[in-house]
Order: C-alpha cells, then structure tokens, then sequence
C-alpha cells in the first residue's frame, strides 16, 4: 500500500506517518513538504520525502511514477487570522493547491482522498456546529477551505473520486511548530514563555474552542482513508470538551508555573467556534482520550527539548489596512 501525506513536515502529516510506519510497516509512506511552515527535522526517517510546492510544481509525473492508494492532503497554511491580509497567497496556497492534487487523484485512479478542512468554514452561527450546518466563513481562510470542499464533493459526483473531507478544531501536540507568529494560540503562549515573554491573549479571552490533543486523532484520520464508513462524508473531528481562550490560558499557566499574560486587540473572529463530535465516533471510532492539561503537559516537555529556532514573520503583508496594531511593522 502506497500512501502520500502533503504537508508531511507539519503537526498533523508529520505525526500521522509516524503513527502509519509503527502500525501499519508494510505501508510506504510518501511525503510532500515545501518547508515552509514545517521542519525536516519533524519527518520521520523512513518516509520518501520529496521537496515540492503544491500550488507551484507539476505533480503529474510523480503521482504517474508513485501509483497511490491513498492521499492524505494537509498542505496549507493555517494562519485565519491574518488571511485577509494575505488573500492572494491564501486561495493559491489552499485552493490552487488542492486544485492540483485533486486533478492527479482523479487520473491515477487514488483510491481516496482525505482533505482536512477547518472549523473556519462554519463561521457564524449557533453552536455546537455539526456538519449539517451552513457554512457561513467569515474570512478569506474559511472560504478558501469550503471552496476546496466544494470542489472535491464535484469531483466525486463528476469523475468518481472517493473522498473525506475532516474538519479538525484547533490540534496541538508533540512537532507542532510554535515558531510561526501567526497561528496556533497555544504553541504561541509557549513560544512566548520560554522566550521571555507575556502570552498573548486578543479580546477579553471568552472565545470558545475545543483544543484537541493530535495523538487521539491519529487512528481517525487513518480511518477516514481506509474505513468504508468514511467514504464521501464530511466529519468534525477533535475533541468534546470546551474551552474559552482564558481558561485554556489558566490550564497552561498552572503547568508553567509562574507566567504572565496579557491582553490585545480584539481580533475579526467568530466568538464561540465549538462543534459536535458524535459522526467522528460513529464512523471513524474517535475517542477522546487525553486531557488538555495531560496534552499539554505531553507538549510542554517536548517544547523544551526543542532548539530555540527564529520566528516566522511576514516581511510584508499584501494589504495593511485595518491591520492589528500587534502585527503591524
């Protein structure tokens, strides 16, 4: 069984074919990573890795020369925050992107393609939000996401393409990269800590989110390639238990010992962006396993054994106006 994972340097690639190569050895594992937003340090040693940008590069050759079963595409760049001051590189990055993988699934016959979209494309409405709701996106990174599912859905229904479509909420853990300014919160807060500085917080700290330790997602998403339940279904996919940001911040802060914090800006947002899990236990036998104090405490000791590596700012953004004070140059 051949497998590519894109995005393969980053949390969920990165994890996912290391979960693969221990529980599934006679898997070939394949990946895909421009680096951008990942470490070559974060892949395992048995993966194929190849260096390629799937917004920019032709891939027709090499989907034709690897023959594929399945493809896991996690290859974006997840900052939601600051995608409406970046809108042409976020559509080319997610949407042109899957583009291109989804046109070299459908012609070498993939068996699946899983795509991870976002709990960004439900946007505002009441939640729990389950997968029935009406995507409203409020921002540039949600609608790139639900134009990528929209298009996969047509691509089933056009050229037969085997599809699932995973939307994972807010997934931390061990090779996370907490050295991007951007995106997420709680690598962020340790990125600040161990450099000195006040975590962090936008607004008063009452939004809503369900963190989601990556080592209970593992076996999912997994699943939702190989599992015939999964098959052209959309599927929330990440913990039960809620959290505002302030209290997320107290769990972390009681795990770091002495540590500030402090308040910005409130940013463009949805308030309470919490979802529904019961079709991921369902169909991909999701459980949720670990504590958000256990799963931080699990990524804290990983953090500190990391090297002190610089951070990823933008040298400059496509549109400044209306930028928050706290990203500005």
């Amino acid at each position: 069984m051949k497998i590519l994972i894109t995005g393969v340097a980053g949390l969920l690639g990165s994890r996912l074919s290391d979960w693969i190569i221990e529980n599934h050895p006679n898997s070939h594992v394949v990946g895909i990573d421009n680096l951008s937003g990942g470490h070559k340090e974060h892949i395992n040693k048995k993966v194929e890795f190849y260096k390629f940008d799937v917004s920019r590069d032709d891939l027709n050759k090499f989907f034709e020369y690897h023959k594929f079963d399945y493809v896991f595409h996690f290859a974006a760049y997840a900052a939601e925050g600051l995608s409406p001051f970046i809108r042409c590189f976020n559509y080319k990055n997610n949407l042109v992107a899957t583009a291109n993988i989804v046109n070299n699934c459908i012609k070498n016959d993939v068996k699946r393609l899983v795509f991870t979209s976002t709990m960004a494309v439900y946007g505002h409405g009441t939640p729990p939000f389950d997968e029935e709701h009406q995507p409203r996106p409020i921002d540039p990174y949600g609608i790139a996401k639900y134009a990528c599912e929209m298009d996969i859905q047509v691509a089933g229904e056009q050229h037969g393409l085997d599809w699932c479509i995973i939307r994972p909420h807010n997934v931390y853990g061990v090779k996370q990269n907490i050295w991007d300014k951007y995106r997420n919160v709680l690598g962020i807060w340790m990125y600040q800590h161990i450099n000195n500085q006040p975590m962090t917080i936008f607004g008063d700290g009452s939004q809503k989110r369900a963190f989601s330790f990556i080592d209970d997602c593992l076996e999912p998403l997994w699943k939702a390639a190989v599992d015939p339940r999964a098959s052209k279904q959309i599927i929330n996919l990440g913990s039960s238990k809620f959290y505002s940001i302030k209290e997320a911040n107290e769990i972390l802060i009681s795990i770091l010992g002495d540590a500030e914090f402090v308040h910005k800006e409130k940013r463009h947002e949805v308030n309470n962006a919490h979802p529904t899990w019961q079709k991921s236990q369902r169909l991909l036998d999701y459980e949720d396993k670990t504590s958000l104090e256990d799963g931080l405490r699990i990524m804290w000791e990983w953090v500190k054994t990391q090297p002190n590596r610089s951070r990823f700012e933008w040298s400059e953004y496509e549109l400044e106006k209306g930028i928050y004070s706290f990203w500005k140059k």
